[in-house]
Formats: C-alpha cells, structure tokens, sequence
C-alpha cells in the first residue's frame, strides 16, 4: 500500500505551478510551501523537485533568476510564465477531472 506522501505521477508539476504562481520562490521554499499548504501531508524531496523544475523550465512554464535569499544566500528564484499560466489551467482541469472521478470509484460501496 501506498504512503500518504507519495505522489501520483505528474502532480508535482502541479504542485510546483500552483505554489510558483502565488509568488516567486527558490526551491527549498518550494518544498516547505508545499508541506505547509498540505497540513505535512505531501513531502515534496529534492530528488523529484529540482528534475521537475528543470523539466518546467525548459518547457518554458517557469523562469528563473539568482536573487539573494532571506538568509542572505544566493538562491534561483523560480516563477511563472505566460505559458506556464495556460499549462496550470490546463493541468488544474485534468486534475480535478481525474480526482473526481478516482473518488466516485473510491466512494462506491
């Protein structure tokens, strides 16, 4: 069975768009944003968070820029995109078609 944190396959492309899309953010507070907004539910870990990025910028959803951090450090700040707009509208749909319809199954008795 699975656990609590794993995530389904592409939803954290999602997760990424939505927290980039409330405001610029580096990944580490990516990450935190994510835990944060999901009561510690989703753990977002480097190993599949900065593939995705890099996998977002090069589809043109995201930018990035070198700013310094809170904690005074250099970090890549990431935002999003015109493009990457129309792609969370696109992905916001296809998810909440696909949780809709995995709960009607789930909810059956």
């Amino acid at each position: 069975m699975s656990k609590p944190t794993d995530l389904v396959q592409g939803t954290v492309d999602l997760l990424i768009l939505k927290t980039v899309a409330i405001e610029p953010m580096h990944g580490w507070a990516i990450a935190q944003r994510i835990r944060q907004l999901s009561k510690d539910v989703l753990q977002v870990g480097q190993s599949a968070l900065y593939p995705a990025l890099h996998k977002l910028e090069q589809q043109g959803w995201i930018e990035a820029e070198w700013k310094m951090s809170d904690s005074n450090r250099r970090a890549k700040y990431y935002s999003l995109t015109r493009a990457g707009r129309r792609a969370l509208a696109k992905e916001t749909n296809q998810w909440e078609r696909l949780s809709a319809a995995i709960s009607m199954i789930v909810r059956t008795a």
